[in-house]
């Protein structure tokens, strides 16, 4: 029997109430551990603690407060002694915690430049070490390129959503191929990963609508950006990226 009119706004407001008290809780926990965080990082002048705090006690709170299961595979196949670029897809800001949960190595993530103006966020991302980019400014763009380089160089380890912004519809868009080219010029091997699920726990439109929910990461099989012929061509990268995403999600390898 379908459900009255009554019946929907009356569990709407529910939802509406409780993603309120989930809102909150987002805020304060975050709150919360980058303030911790940045005093670990003036105590010990090193960020691979206050990184691994994101990893293991800030992204699963989230995680927790949202209702999502995360379920994780391919772990096996990358070699975690070694430093990579990590590719993924991208559906939700809630990305950003299945990653740091999924991936056992401090990580660095490419992110936009106005994260810099959002208080605590931005001072933890700067302060960490995080890249950012502004595309509107070619100039500031290879300063980006530059950074990133460095950070793979001295061994750190760049998530980077080639996409460039978040997937409205759940389709993968092309994959850029300029975010491939610190790996090419620092010798570092590109890793795809694919997540599946995490726009249905945090939706991409409206203001923070989450539904429990399970999100799926898995990792393929890392892509050299060098063989015996010398670098990848970068746009090539890419592609190769982005058909592995696809078919770790089951989808066919359509144009971009």
């Amino acid at each position: 029997m379908p459900s009255s009119p009554t019946g929907r706004t009356d569990r709407n407001l529910a939802w509406t109430a409780f993603n309120a008290v989930q809102f909150a809780f987002t805020l304060a926990w975050t709150a919360v551990m980058i303030v911790i965080a940045l005093l670990v990082h003036a105590v010990l002048r090193d960020r691979h603690w206050p990184l691994r705090m994101a990893s293991r006690w800030w992204a699963p709170g989230l995680l927790r407060g949202a209702g999502a299961r995360l379920r994780v595979s391919g772990l096996e196949q990358v070699d975690w002694s070694r430093n990579h670029v990590f590719v993924a897809n991208h559906q939700s800001t809630i990305d950003i915690c299945a990653l740091f949960r999924a991936i056992p190595v401090p990580l660095h993530f490419l992110l936009k430049q106005e994260m810099t103006r959002v208080p605590l966020v931005g001072w933890y991302a700067k302060a960490m070490g995080m890249v950012f980019i502004d595309r509107s400014n070619r100039r500031a763009a290879l300063g980006f390129m530059r950074r990133s380089t460095e950070l793979l160089r001295d061994g750190g380890s760049l998530c980077i959503f080639p996409e460039g912004t978040r997937s409205r519809s759940g389709a993968v868009a092309g994959f850029k191929g300029g975010a491939f080219q610190a790996a090419i010029d620092a010798g570092v091997e590109v890793v795809p990963v694919a997540i599946a699920g995490s726009g249905a726990v945090l939706y991409p439109e409206g203001f923070f609508r989450v539904r429990p929910g399970v999100i799926r990461v898995s990792f393929g099989t890392p892509l050299p950006t060098r063989t015996v012929d010398g670098p990848v061509d970068r746009q090539v990268l890419a592609d190769e990226a982005r058909a592995a995403v696809l078919a770790m999600l089951g989808r066919r390898a359509d144009p971009a």
